[in-house]
Formats: C-alpha cells, sequence, structure tokens
C-alpha cells in the first residue's frame, strides 16, 4: 500500500491483460452496431451476451443497484445513462459506452464515444479534444509523477479546446475490486496528491462538456447530465503503472480507440 493505494505485484498485471483485452474486444465489435434507429438496450443486451459467452461477469449490473450491464450516455448525458428500449439513436446522436467485465475476479473498465450515422465539424472537433485528454492523462501517468499532474495537464487542454472538465466524477484505483483509492481527479494542480508508482492500477477517464462542467442528476439516481444541456463527452482507459511508463490494458485490437471517421 502507499497513501492507502494497493501496490500490484508483476504476476497481477496479466490478470489486467485479460479483463482488459475483453472490455475493448467488445467495444471494438460496437463500432459496426451503432447506427441509427438501434435502442440503447439493444446495445447492452449485445455486450451483455458477449460478455457472458467469454466467461465473465458485467460489472455495472446490480452494481448499488444498477438495473443494466452498461451505462450508454447520449448526448448531453455525461455518465451512468441507463439502457432502454424507448431510447433510439438518431442520426447524428453521439453515445458513450461504458463497459466493465470481471474476467477471473480482474476488473476492466473502458469507455468510448461512438457516432450514429454522420456529425459535423464542431462536434467532430470536440470529440477530439475529448479523446485527446483521455492520451494527455495517459502520458502523464508514469513513476515519479503526481496525481495532480494528470488533472492539470488534462484541464490545461480542455479549457484551451473552450471545453469544460466535469468535476463531479473522476477515474478511480481498479483491481480485483471496482473502486479503489486514489481518486483520479481530471482537474487540479501540478505536484498535488499521491507520487506514481510502479503497480498502481487505475483509470484515466475525463468527462469533458462543450459548455459549461455543472452537472445534475436526474430522477432515476444514476443518469448525471449537463445543466446547460450541452454536449458530454468522455474516453476512458485502465492503466498500470510500470518502472518506465504505463501499461494500458483495455487498448483497441483494430485502432478503434477513437470509433469516429474523420469528415
Amino acid at each position: 500500500m502507499q497513501n492507502n493505494i494497493p501496490i500490484h505485484s508483476t504476476a497481477d498485471f496479466e490478470g489486467m491483460r485479460k479483463a482488459g483485452y475483453l472490455t475493448s474486444r467488445i467495444l471494438d465489435e460496437l463500432e459496426q452496431l451503432i447506427t441509427p434507429g438501434i435502442s440503447t438496450l439493444e446495445i447492452n443486451n449485445f455486450c451483455h451476451k458477449m460478455i457472458i459467452e467469454n466467461d465473465a461477469i458485467p460489472a455495472p449490473l446490480n452494481y448499488k443497484g444498477f438495473p443494466k450491464s452498461i451505462c450508454t450516455s447520449v448526448n448531453h448525458v455525461v455518465c451512468h445513462g441507463i439502457p432502454s428500449q424507448k431510447k433510439i439513436l438518431q442520426n447524428g446522436d453521439i453515445i458513450n459506452i461504458d463497459v466493465t467485465v470481471i474476467l477471473d475476479g480482474w476488473f476492466g473498465d473502458s469507455s468510448r464515444m461512438f457516432v450514429a450515422g454522420k456529425t459535423n465539424k464542431k462536434t467532430y472537433s470536440f470529440l477530439k479534444t475529448t479523446y485527446e485528454c483521455l492520451l494527455i492523462g495517459i502520458k502523464n501517468a508514469v513513476p515519479g509523477k503526481s496525481l495532480g499532474d494528470i488533472g492539470y495537464e488534462i484541464q490545461k487542454y480542455a479549457e484551451k479546446n473552450n471545453s469544460s472538465v466535469v468535476r463531479d466524477f473522476c477515474g478511480h484505483g481498479i483491481g480485483k475490486e471496482f473502486h479503489t483509492p486514489p481518486s483520479v481527479l481530471h482537474y487540479g494542480n501540478l505536484g498535488e496528491g499521491p507520487e506514481l508508482k510502479p503497480g498502481m492500477f487505475f483509470t484515466i477517464e475525463p468527462m469533458i462538456n462543450m459548455g459549461d462542467w455543472k452537472i445534475k442528476i436526474l430522477k432515476d439516481g444514476w443518469t448525471a447530465v449537463t445543466k446547460d444541456k450541452s454536449l458530454s463527452a468522455q474516453f476512458e482507459h485502465t492503466i498500470g503503472i510500470t518502472e518506465t511508463g504505463n501499461e494500458i490494458f483495455t487498448l483497441s485490437h483494430n485502432n478503434s480507440d477513437f470509433p469516429i471517421k474523420p469528415l
């Protein structure tokens, strides 16, 4: 333990690789599925089936009462959107799909943005900025840096690109539990927070809004939306800190980490 943050062994990396591999494979499969006319429940059912067929468990299902196997967050939904037969994707909708599997006791957690049909230049640019925020966070997740360095660099890049960082949710430690220390803020100050050490596992998952960063939770107790109804986007990877940098456990296997085609 380091500041209550679990430090994992070299052998633990293999368990995370397998869980992350399955998570990324499921997200890879979704690229062809996300089209106008599909319901978010159909997406949920596809993911649930693939998880079960691979001898894994969908981590969100019944987690603190969450009713479905994945989260589907459309347009101004920031996170924790609940799949529904009533929610039908329209042309131009953007959707975050957040998949977490439990495989042999290890958790693999990742999310990507997708577009149903075609988008416009402004939205494409916003989605690219959000993805680049994730990459900048990962670039700064190396031994000797602090957690605050990750948040600072993400916030600086988002705000430089006329976007804002959601404050209410953060990345988290992960391993044989869904959520452990540390909390990985996507905003902050250089040098703040615990120093990063080899063997730490955590997610980086910046939620970026096109408008203001403030959010509200809907009556279902889960769905978070932007207060100003501006678009929100998020990309997420699970990583492990190594002696020389980091390992991304949830990388796409067909170069679809940013599955949105250029205009």
